[in-house]
């Protein structure tokens, strides 16, 4: 259980476990044409890209789940910007946890490719529409830039926090810090 003040283990494990993968997937996801991502060349890369991707979506969805029976540490008291701007981060960074692997998934099976998870092969399970999946393999790239420069505006908000406001934000989601 969490005091009012911090994330339980489990929320704290779950968010920075996302974060890693997030950063990992993005590092070792092949971009470029489809051609160059499904080249032999790229293709443990782009193995490991998708699998990684497939457990964010995995537990972006565990974390809404626990979220949704588990208690929140009480809110810092911010000025009213402030806490629409977080609150507005938060949706987007967990819509984007959703829509980045599921656009992923989608263009991948509408240009006609399966997508690995844990070294199998799913799919496609969709009739082939080329060029919808090129567009939203297109968009899948757009999000993902776009996902790491919002956890980043993330990070850089809790080091405020911490740094400067010195509320206690930040500690409440690293593991092994006090109140």
């Amino acid at each position: 259980m969490k005091s009012a003040t911090r994330y339980s283990t489990l929320e704290q494990a779950l968010h920075w476990a996302t974060a890693i993968l997030v950063v990992v997937a993005f590092i070792y996801g092949p971009g470029g044409s489809e051609t160059r991502i499904y080249s032999a060349a790229r293709d443990a890369d782009r193995r490991l890209h998708e699998t990684l991707g497939l457990c964010v979506l995995a537990l972006t969805a565990v974390r809404l789940c626990w979220r949704a029976f588990s208690p929140r540490p009480d809110p810092v008291a911010v000025s009213r910007w402030m806490g629409l701007a977080a609150k507005a981060v938060q949706v987007l960074l967990y819509a984007l946890l959703f829509a980045v692997p599921l656009t992923a998934i989608s263009g991948a099976w509408l240009e006609g490719h399966p997508v690995t998870w844990l070294g199998g092969d799913i799919g496609p399970w969709v009739r082939e529409s080329h060029g919808i999946g090129a567009t939203l393999s297109e968009l899948h790239g757009w999000l993902g830039d776009t996902i790491l420069w919002l956890a980043g505006l993330h990070a850089l908000a809790a080091l405020y926090h911490h740094f400067v406001l010195r509320d206690g934000v930040l500690r409440s989601m690293v593991p092994g810090t006090g109140p």
